[in-house]
């Protein structure tokens, strides 16, 4: 399945060089186990150890060189119609292959604005310029950062039908977790208890161990992206999980929240209500309008406006981020116009891609209540691979 997912993936980017008008998209990487560049995964499946180009032509040819010893490799993959293998040096066949093919534009593996653009450590940059010396090709450098952008965020309909089991599969456990949370519970025994089931079932986490997934519970509980702590959960707090798991190669990440009922409680007191509610809402106001065309920073503008209109701060992050083969995935985001984020939460929304959208608001006394929904944009608007939180969930001590 993933060796016909990355042909898919490779005849895409030929796609796309003819929409982008590039002619040559060359990834140049070394000892790729050490140092992996990120488009690696989308159109190697395997590992370089010496001095490789991964070429991508718009006029569909591809072409790998590689350290002799790693021909058969790339051959049996069966993902580049030539294979060109070196021994002592790679300068003359990538030379000879640019001269052959003399691109007006080569795309590179370096960008300002996207990690999953930027593979090409300095080094390997200062051996490309040495090689391409008294060249013209020196001169028709650019970015690749379109096209990774493109190629990640356009999911195929084999890509998106793991996803979606990936998402099905952490909404099981998210179910079970209502179960399991109860007062007097810690943030660490809950994240130890849902890793452990992820584990069982032969999954992986989607991000870092230490905060997959990261616990929140009560009025003092950390920020965002901080690792769960001894903190216990107690009657009265709002408790939200973020979390996803690695499934066949792709992602998922997800949000929920919980309110822990007092002692004669039967329902959550009427600010912890609104503050669920208006996060539920605002979800929605953007899957209303997110759609082919817009913009990141426009969708970013909706929920942040109507939650602060409603009387809370604002959320100190972007309101969502692309997902895929990783977590944070893709280019454009539906990011704030901050300075931090570069020009990513200006480059419009495209159809195939999958964004989380997720807003998070704090209610005083109670803690912080957020959610945390995936959409897939459609070629005229939106729709939910996640099944929506709608309801506050609650925990009965």
């Amino acid at each position: 399945m993933i060796d016909n997912i990355l042909k898919e993936k490779i005849v895409q980017a030929v796609q796309i060089l003819n929409e982008k008008k590039i002619d040559l998209w060359l990834t140049f990487v070394r000892e790729s186990g050490n140092i992996k560049d990120p488009a690696m995964d989308m159109i190697a499946g395997t590992g370089c150890t010496w001095q490789s180009g991964l070429m991508i032509s718009k006029d569909g040819d591809t072409t790998a060189i590689v350290g002799t010893l790693e021909v058969e490799n790339f051959q049996t993959k069966g993902l580049y119609k030539n294979v060109v293998g070196y021994v002592q040096s790679v300068k003359k066949p990538l030379l000879d292959y640019l001269n052959k093919k003399n691109p007006s534009k080569i795309a590179i593996n370096f960008s300002k604005n996207s990690n999953l653009a930027d593979g090409l450590t300095h080094g390997m940059f200062l051996i490309l310029a040495d090689i391409l010396e008294g060249t013209t090709f020196s001169e028709k450098l650019i970015s690749s950062e379109e096209i990774i952008s493109a190629l990640r965020g356009r999911k195929s309909k084999a890509e998106l039908a793991i996803m979606k089991e990936a998402v099905e599969e952490t909404l099981k456990i998210f179910d079970e977790m209502s179960l399991f949370i109860k007062p007097g519970k810690s943030e660490i025994e809950i994240a130890e208890q849902i890793k452990d089931v992820a584990k069982e079932r032969g999954f992986g986490l989607s991000w870092e161990e230490d905060h997959c997934p990261s616990v929140f519970t009560g009025p003092e509980a950390t920020s965002a992206h901080a690792g769960p702590t001894n903190r216990k959960v107690e009657k009265g707090h709002l408790v939200n999980v973020d979390f996803g798991i690695k499934y066949r190669g792709y992602c998922s990440d997800l949000q929920r929240t919980w309110y822990v009922l007092r002692d004669g409680e039967d329902k959550a007191p009427a600010e912890v209500e609104k503050g669920f509610s208006v996060i539920r809402d605002a979800i929605q106001k953007v899957a209303d309008n997110l759609k082919p065309g817009v913009k990141g920073c426009e969708m970013d503008d909706i929920a942040r406006s109507y939650i602060t209109g409603q009387g809370y701060e604002e959320f100190p992050h972007g309101l969502g981020h692309q997902v895929g083969r990783e977590a944070h995935d893709g280019g454009g985001g539906l990011l704030p116009r901050w300075e931090k984020y570069g020009t990513t939460p200006f480059l419009p929304v495209e159809e195939s891609q999958v964004y989380t959208i997720e807003p998070r608001l704090y209610v005083k006394d109670y803690g912080t209540s957020t959610i945390e929904e995936e959409v897939f944009v459609t070629k005229n608007g939106c729709e939910f691979i996640s099944k929506p939180q709608k309801q506050l969930m609650l925990i009965r001590g």
